[in-house]
């Protein structure tokens, strides 16, 4: 018997896709990791604007503390009951609030004076001229 076989007879066979797709998806977290672990954080702090900086810090902050979750399930520990989960709700919170700022620095402006020029050239306005016009008799009808 192969190593591979020896191995399928330890878990059942209805949790194989789960399985592999766990291990697929622990590939992309590694790749990830080392893709961030290859540019010092200061160089990569240097190079985005405070609010870009803000945004990496709050997704490595929950990108830890979900590890660790992950971590506490499989020593056995219910996250649940553990400060983590407090953590990642306040982490939450901040990404929230990271995403109200950006959300309003998208959102578009209000030119007010364009917009009073506009209501004011849409609005009929009598003035002298027309009050004028309206008084005296119009020049094709006859005087009596």
């Amino acid at each position: 018997m192969s190593e591979d076989d020896s191995n399928m007879e330890e878990y059942p066979t209805e949790i194989h896709d789960y399985l592999a797709a766990f291990e697929k998806s622990l590939g992309s977290v590694d790749e990830m990791l080392k893709t961030m672990m290859s540019v010092s954080r200061s160089e990569l702090l240097q190079k985005v604007d405070p609010l870009e900086q803000a945004k990496l810090d709050l997704v490595s902050a929950y990108t830890l503390n979900s590890m660790f979750w992950v971590y506490l399930a499989t020593q056995g520990i219910n996250p649940k009951e553990h400060p983590v989960k407090q953590e990642l709700e306040r982490i939450r919170t901040y990404m929230n609030k990271v995403k109200e700022i950006t959300d309003k620095k998208k959102a578009s402006r209000l030119d007010k004076g364009a917009a009073s020029r506009f209501v004011k050239n849409a609005l009929w306005e009598p003035n002298a001229e027309n009050e004028h016009a309206s008084k005296t008799p119009s020049k094709g009808k006859k005087r009596q």
